[in-house]
């Protein structure tokens, strides 16, 4: 596995894989994120993303902006130890780093718990139904 940093040619692999039906499902914000919203969002925040290349293709991404993790890894990578890799190398750069996980994404907290993360807070937020 090799990890490098984000480059336009990675900007499209980003947004189809956050926009990947079983990738959105792990993410709080699950609209879809059309090509000009991604386009000014790499404008701002390309440098703070790198991408896990295995062969020399893309097979997952983190990125780090506001001290908060996003990572995503192509579903017929998941479990195979890319999720980790990523965080491990994101935190060398990035070491105050923190994630913000869905409660009931059991698989991300189990990804950040492998990675040594705790959890230390929860963040409540009212529901919209009354």
């Amino acid at each position: 596995m090799k990890f490098v940093q984000n480059n336009p040619k990675y900007h499209e692999f980003i947004r189809n894989l956050r926009n990947d039906q079983e990738v959105k499902k792990g993410f709080i914000q699950q609209a879809y994120i059309d090509a000009p919203v991604h386009q000014e969002h790499m404008k701002k925040h390309s440098k703070c993303y790198h991408i896990c290349l295995i062969d020399d293709e893309p097979v997952g991404y983190v990125g780090q902006i506001d001290d908060d993790i996003r990572v995503a890894t192509l579903p017929n990578h998941q479990g195979q130890g890319v999720g980790s890799f990523m965080i491990n190398e994101l935190m060398k750069i990035y070491p105050s780093s923190m994630a913000k996980v869905k409660i009931n994404n059991h698989a991300s907290v189990k990804l950040f718990e492998k990675c040594g993360f705790e959890k230390k807070y929860y963040i409540l937020e009212k529901t919209n139904a009354s």
